[in-house]
C-alpha cells in the first residue's frame, strides 16, 4: 500500500466526525452569518444588508449588557479558579472521606441549570427564602438578593459559582495528582511547610489545570444565559441583563433577524476575548 492510500485510509476513520461537525456546527454557523443580514421569519425572508446589526447596537440596554456579561465572566471565573483549587488540595490530601466530599462536590455540575435557578430564586426570596430565614435567625437582616440592582448581579454570579466549581475541582484534582512525587520529596527534605508545598510546587505545576478552568469559566460566563434568565429574566430592570438575555428578548418579540444579528455579535465577541486570552495563557505553561 502506497502512502497516498495510506494516508487516504487513515483519513477516511475521520470522515463520519467531519460530517457530523459541518452539519452540527459549520452550516448553522454560516446559516447564521447569513440570516443576520435579512428579516426573516419560518416561511420567508428578505436581504437587508447590515441593518440588523445597526439596529441592534441602537438597543437601549446594550452597554449595561455588555458590562454585566464581562463582570459576570470576570467574577464567576475568578472564584471558580480560587474555590476550585482550594478544594482541590483537600480533596487530593490524605482525608479520610475525600472519595465522598469529591462526590459531593461534583453532585451540583449535574442538576439542571434550570433547577438550580428556580431552587435559588426561592431561597433568596426576600421574606420567605431559606437563606434570609437563616440570616435573621442569628441576627442578621434580611437581603433582597435578586431585587435589590446592586446584588442581583451577583447573587446570580455566586449561584453559578455554587453550580459549576465542581468541574473545576475536577480538573484540578487531575492536575495535582498528575504532580510527580519527587517535587514533595524534595521540598520535604528541604524542610518545606505545607505552605511553602503550595506555592512552590502545586500553584506552578497545576498551571495547565489553571489554564484549562480560566478558559472555561470565562467562556462560559460570556454565554451564560439560562441560570440568569430563570432566576431574574435580566431585572430588576437592566441590572442583570447580559448580551445573551437581550437576544433572548428580540426573539420573543419576533424580531428574529435582529437576534440573529446579536448572536453573531455575541460570537465574535466571545472570540475576540477568548482567544487571546488562550494564547496568553498557553504560551508560559510548565511542562512536567
Amino acid at each position: 500500500m502506497n502512502k497516498v492510500m495510506k494516508r487516504t485510509y487513515s483519513y477516511a476513520f475521520l470522515l463520519p466526525a467531519a460530517v457530523i461537525y459541518l452539519i452540527i456546527f459549520i452550516l448553522p454557523t454560516i446559516m447564521s452569518f447569513f440570516f443576520s443580514l435579512t428579516r426573516w421569519t419560518l416561511f420567508d425572508w428578505e436581504f437587508i444588508g447590515f441593518d440588523n446589526f445597526v439596529t441592534f447596537f441602537q438597543e437601549a440596554s446594550l452597554s449595561i449588557g455588555f458590562k454585566n456579561t464581562f463582570i459576570y465572566a470576570v467574577v464567576t471565573c475568578l472564584l471558580k479558579v480560587v474555590i476550585g483549587l482550594l478544594l482541590g488540595v483537600l480533596l487530593t490530601s490524605k482525608i479520610r472521606t475525600r472519595g465522598y466530599l469529591r462526590s459531593v462536590v461534583f453532585f451540583p455540575t449535574l442538576v439542571s441549570t434550570i433547577a438550580v435557578g428556580i431552587a435559588f430564586s426561592m431561597m433568596m426570596h426576600p421574606t420567605l427564602g431559606l437563606i434570609n430565614k437563616a440570616l435573621e435567625a442569628i441576627g442578621i437582616p434580611a437581603v433582597d438578593w435578586l431585587g435589590n440592582p446592586d446584588l442581583a448581579l451577583f447573587s446570580v454570579a455566586l449561584t453559578d459559582v455554587w453550580k459549576g466549581v465542581g468541574f473545576a475541582t475536577v480538573i484540578y484534582i487531575a492536575g495535582i495528582m498528575s504532580i510527580p512525587e519527587q517535587y514533595y520529596e524534595a521540598l520535604q527534605i528541604d524542610g518545606g511547610n505545607a505552605f511553602q508545598k503550595f506555592r512552590h510546587i502545586i500553584v506552578p505545576l497545576s498551571r495547565s489545570a489553571t489554564n484549562t478552568v480560566i478558559i472555561f469559566a470565562f467562556i462560559g460566563g460570556l454565554r451564560s444565559f439560562d441560570l440568569i434568565w430563570s432566576m431574574t429574566r435580566g431585572g430588576p430592570g437592566y441590572a442583570t441583563d447580559v448580551i445573551a438575555s437581550i437576544i433572548y428578548k428580540q426573539y420573543q418579540a419576533g424580531f428574529y433577524g435582529l437576534a440573529t444579528a446579536g448572536n453573531v455579535i455575541l460570537f465574535v465577541f466571545v472570540a475576540l476575548l477568548a482567544f487571546p486570552l488562550n494564547y496568553f495563557l498557553t504560551r508560559k505553561e510548565v511542562d512536567l
